[in-house]
């Protein structure tokens, strides 16, 4: 089983209350989180321990630049994030390096598996 986990309290936050049904990860990792598959979404920093939170279903998968990303695809990602300088600022300080709208990335939008 795969996860896909989210370091932020602020994105916890967004998650449990349902508002967030959109990743966007830096580079291309279409290969790991395929269309179509189940994953956990989990909370919890980097080598630490690790919330469940539920399951949900990869509903598209897609790789593109920065530049191409839209206007919905920053608003499911984070409502306070309206514009892709915006992304890059906050993916500067997440992955501490330069960041730039030729930048891959993957868009990963996601709905709740009821169990």
């Amino acid at each position: 089983m795969f996860a896909l986990n989210f370091q932020s309290q602020k994105h916890e936050k967004l998650l449990l209350d349902r508002q967030k049904n959109c990743t966007i990860r830096l580079g291309d990792v279409s290969s790991i989180y395929r269309e179509n598959s189940i994953v956990w979404i989990t909370t919890g920093v980097k080598y630490t321990t690790k919330r469940k939170l539920y399951s949900v279903f990869l509903d598209k998968v897609q790789v593109k630049t920065i530049a191409e990303l839209t206007s919905k695809d920053l608003g499911n990602q984070n409502p306070d994030i309206k514009t892709v300088d915006q992304l890059i600022e906050n993916f500067e300080n997440i992955y501490n390096k330069k960041i730039t709208r030729e930048d891959t990335v993957t868009v990963i939008y996601f709905t709740e598996v009821i169990e």
